[in-house]
């Protein structure tokens, strides 16, 4: 199995909880991702692509893998910082 996601990522707590709460109040992901995210996928939106089982750290895997398509998650802590996910796609 495939999934594609898009992901916001930021080091504060704070932040991504704000940020959730903007993106369920119906602002737009991408230009969320393209403004705060400190990830390189910011510059395509958060957009992640496709990547197999495995692909990703566990915690952003298994995130990704409990939403259904088009939903956002609350934020995911990793070692990378915090993500907010959005499931794009499943194949």
């Amino acid at each position: 199995m495939e999934m594609r996601a898009s992901h916001i990522l930021v080091k504060d707590k704070s932040l991504a909880d704000k940020l959730y709460l903007e993106l369920k109040g119906g602002a737009n992901f991408q230009a969320l991702a393209r403004r705060y995210s400190t990830c390189p996928s910011k510059e395509k939106g958060g957009d992640l692509g496709w990547f197999k089982e495995g692909a990703m750290v566990k915690e952003f895997e298994e995130a990704t893998k409990r939403l259904s398509y088009g939903s956002i998650s609350r934020p995911v802590r990793t070692q990378f910082g915090y993500h907010i996910i959005k499931k794009t796609g499943t194949r």
